[in-house]
């Protein structure tokens, strides 16, 4: 029996909760009639291994990471020198058969990011702010430090959803799920399940007692919500001039307009300083990162936002084939689609984070950095230094997906370093004045007396007394993994890598 032929025409989307690449054409080497006679006991014609069902995937998720895995020269399980027995590799495939459990023995010690999804379709979505959601945004964490109760915290209601209509908003606690508690073996299940429906049951909090309060909420998701990432604009006016402040909770390469417009707002207002909060942004485009950049700046057009650094196959192929710049990001002047960028050629901005601020958050931060004062407050970054991509598998150069699953990876594939070759920052981003956000005083986003937005606002008119920032009572000390973060947390970039690299590399 015959190896099923299989092409890997390999589209991706760069996401470094940094970059979306399409890359086309992995073309597989099909195994010859003479290999393919591998057997269970080595001598036997009646078991043929065959590349159907998990052995597609396997081989998919094998030949995907050879190429493109940031660490791949690192992984021995890795090597190319693999292929070079065809027999040896299918017997290898053959024992790997359960794509989850093959693609996390395949990781770096060091990766902490990459994941592998059984549905690219929601993946595809995901990238474009569109997911089941009723709205509520929250974090959990413990209720005590040695105790297996969670509770959680609500950061924001997403504007248009369901939960805008209900009595639920930002600061809000709740510790039951359809009047089940939660604990920390069973969240998982109540909150981040499929259904569609769930009730929250609220509770205060008041000198440390959790206490219910008799309020439920009952909340239905709505398939395929578009989310607005751009959660609150506004103009506050101080002593010493006018402010803009944007709280963005997501890079989508699609809002670069919209971001556009609201900067031609403040160019128009004439605002002396800036304010970008990012205390929940997880990542997103790389493209929509440096358009965003542009917008604050200005005067920096043609110059090094952000360097590429990749594998070393393909570091050698952008190279030869599109020179040194091709992994260089640029400043711009111009959105993709043409539209001339509202710049407000500024020399400092403020930027706000949280320990959920990712990828393309720290790629502004850090991008901007050596070239222009940023004064970033809040809580230390997530340290995601890293890019990763989605990886398809096609059946053809027509770009066709394979028929029989829905599989795809999210490995990552590069660094990202700013101007002056600086990515190290694995631990995270440390800011410039420490600030925990207090879950019991989370104050309305941007309002001046919010305690982030207040602190720069005290910066910005010198007053260090009028906004007395207290310790936060109650922090993410005891904050719980959101499962859904991992996914959240990736940037993307709009490159091509042709049908030639992969064709040369096989």
């Amino acid at each position: 029996m015959m190896y099923k032929h299989l092409k890997l025409v390999t589209s991706f989307f760069l996401s470094l909760s940094l970059l979306v690449f399409t890359f086309q054409g992995c073309k597989k080497d099909p195994i010859d009639s003479e290999d393919s006679s591998l057997s269970s006991n080595g001598d036997s014609d009646d078991n043929f291994i065959s590349l159907e069902g998990d052995l597609q995937i396997s081989d998919f998720v094998w030949k995907g990471l050879n190429e493109f895995y940031y660490w791949q020269e690192e992984v021995d399980a890795l090597s190319d020198t693999l292929l070079q027995d065809s027999k040896g590799y299918a017997k290898y495939i053959n024992n790997n058969l359960v794509p989850e459990t093959f693609f996390e023995s395949l990781k770096h010690p060091d990766d902490r990011f990459s994941w592998i999804q059984d549905d690219y379709l929601e993946l595809e979505n995901s990238l474009q702010g569109i997911v089941a959601s009723n709205g509520v945004e929250f974090g959990l964490l413990l209720a005590c430090e040695n105790c297996n109760q969670v509770i959680g915290f609500v950061k924001y209601i997403l504007e248009g959803s369901n939960a805008s209509e209900k009595n639920i908003r930002r600061g809000d606690f709740f510790n039951g799920v359809n009047g089940t508690s939660l604990t920390v073996n069973n969240y998982r299940d109540l909150l981040f399940s499929d259904n569609l429906t769930y009730s929250l049951n609220m509770v205060s909090i008041k000198n440390g007692i959790i206490s219910n309060n008799g309020v439920v909420v009952e909340l239905t998701k709505e398939e395929n919500f578009e989310t607005n990432p751009i959660q609150v604009s506004k103009i506050v006016s101080t002593d010493v001039g006018n402010v803009g402040y944007l709280m963005y909770n997501q890079f989508v390469a699609t809002k670069s307009n919209d971001l556009n417009k609201i900067f031609a707002e403040f160019k128009t207002t004439g605002i002396i300083d800036l304010v970008i909060d990012l205390r929940y942004n997880g990542g997103g485009s790389v493209r929509n990162c440096v358009e965003l950049a542009s917008m604050i700046t200005g005067q920096l057009t043609g110059e090094v936002f952000s360097n590429e650094l990749w594998n070393s196959k393909l570091d050698a192929y952008f190279l030869e084939k599109y020179g040194s710049d091709s992994q260089k990001n640029r400043f711009v002047n111009v959105l993709s689609d043409g539209e001339p960028i509202n710049s407000l050629e500024l020399n400092r901005v403020f930027i706000l984070t949280t320990s959920e601020s990712a990828s393309a958050s720290e790629l502004l931060i850090n991008g901007l950095a050596p070239l222009i004062e940023v004064i970033h407050i809040g809580e230390q970054t997530v340290g995601k230094n890293v890019g990763s991509i989605t990886v398809y598998d096609y059946i053809d150069n027509d770009g066709t997906r394979n028929p029989d699953h829905r599989y795809a990876m999210q490995p990552i594939v590069l660094k990202i370093a700013n101007s002056e070759g600086f990515a190290d920052y694995a631990d995270g981003l440390e800011p410039s004045r420490l600030i925990e956000e207090d879950l019991q005083n989370m104050g309305t986003l941007g309002d001046k007396n919010e305690p982030f937005l207040a602190t720069v606002l005290n910066l910005i008119e010198g007053t260090t007394d009028k906004y007395n920032i207290p310790k936060a009572l109650l922090s993410r000390k005891f904050l719980i993994e959101d499962p859904q973060l991992l996914k959240r947390r990736r940037m993307f970039s709009d490159k091509v890598i042709p049908l030639s690299f992969i064709q040369k590399n096989n």
